[in-house]
């Protein structure tokens, strides 16, 4: 039987809805318009894109389409995602899934009574060399475990003239590199160790005291000075924790980090072994055993189920980011079509838990205790 074809409509017209956009195509599905900042920014989108673009929201919703993706500025999201959600349709949600807890709480809770599949993109979850770490720990091959520490570094925002939207918080939300790149971090260690953050102690920083008040950086590269303003939101973030079972463990989190790109690597350290991931050379992971260390290379040796699903190109023909993002986006579209969620799709119940971490991080810092995720 040929799959039914789902129409896509994008909310937003920069780096990652261009993403979204090859994840759609490469899912089989057909972008059907875009809704930009302006009249004019969707129209200049949809030329690009050959597709149509939408006047306002309104237009969106009536249009024939299936899914809705979510590509705005983070204080959108709700009223984006919800009036989806209120009409119907199936919604992809960029992270952070809301601003606030309450937000966050109130979009899954619509998402789950209207019965739509809403999903949230923690695409790092489909490497497949992940899928298989975290089969080999269901397995119980890497034993109790004893710490589970690491970080994610970009270096975007390390220029004094960097600015961007994520800055102002009225537009990003309280936090910026945390709910940014290290909400990716904890629900990445939490869906491969099997444990639960419960609590943490935090501390953030601010590297840069002002910005330029309009974007002037963006991931293409761009640059240049323009007037400034104070910056509120983190630059940098580290925080302890400990979960639900009593592990500790640890996360440096920033954007100012020279020659960084996108290097998001974690360690969890077991009774009987070990695991590293550097989400920057996504095609090997380091597992440590109590006689030395092994490198294991996707596509090589024993492959789990796991693996085998998401490993659709021979070793040596590497798999990258927008790889995983399709195979989130396929899975996304395999629970539309049939109704049934494959295993580790993130959901908005995901989003939500990630808000929650974010406010603990949040609190911690601002109250130099430690927090509970409540």
């Amino acid at each position: 039987m040929t799959a039914r074809v789902l129409h896509a409509a994008v909310i937003g017209g920069g780096m990652i809805a261009a993403v979204h956009r090859r994840a759609i195509l490469a899912s089989g599905g057909v972008v059907a318009g875009v809704l930009g900042s302006s009249p004019e920014r969707a129209a200049a989108v949809a030329a690009q894109w050959d597709t149509t673009s939408f006047v306002d929201l309104d237009a969106l919703l009536a249009a024939n389409i299936d899914v809705v993706h979510v590509c705005s500025p983070n204080a959108t999201h709700l009223e984006y995602a919800l009036a989806a959600v209120d009409a119907g349709l199936h919604v992809v949600c960029e992270k952070p899934l809301a601003t606030t807890v309450a937000d966050a709480a109130l979009l899954a809770g619509a998402a789950a009574n209207a019965g739509v599949v809403a999903t949230v993109p923690f695409v790092y979850r489909y490497h497949p060399l992940i899928s298989e770490l975290r089969a080999r720990r269901m397995q119980g091959r890497f034993g109790r475990w004893n710490a589970l520490h690491g970080s994610y570094l970009q270096d975007w925002m390390l220029a004094p003239s960097a600015g961007n939207w994520r800055v102002d918080s009225a537009a990003g939300g309280a936090s910026r590199a945390f709910a940014d790149i290290g909400t990716h971090w904890c629900d990445l260690v939490e869906f491969v160790s099997g444990e639960r953050i419960a609590e943490v102690s935090a501390t953030t920083s601010v590297a840069v005291a002002e910005r330029p008040a309009t974007s002037t950086q963006s991931f293409s590269g761009d640059g240049g000075y323009g007037p400034t303003e104070a910056v509120t939101t983190e630059d940098i973030a580290i925080a302890t924790f400990l979960t639900e079972a009593g592990v500790p463990g640890n996360v440096v989190v920033s954007q100012v980090a020279a020659g960084r790109r996108n290097r998001l690597w974690f360690e969890l350290d077991g009774a009987d072994g070990s695991a590293v991931f550097d989400q920057e050379n996504p095609e090997s992971a380091w597992l440590g055993h109590p006689d030395g260390a092994t490198l294991l290379a996707r596509g090589a040796g024993e492959l789990s189920d796991a693996q085998k699903r998401l490993s659709f190109l021979p070793g040596g023909h590497p798999q990258g980011y927008q790889d995983a993002f399709s195979a989130f986006v396929a899975d996304t579209y395999e629970g539309i079509r049939t109704g049934r969620l494959p295993d580790g799709l993130p959901t908005f119940e995901d989003g939500a838990r990630a808000a929650r971490i974010v406010d603990a991080v949040l609190g911690s810092a601002l109250s130099r205790a430690w927090a509970p995720v409540r």
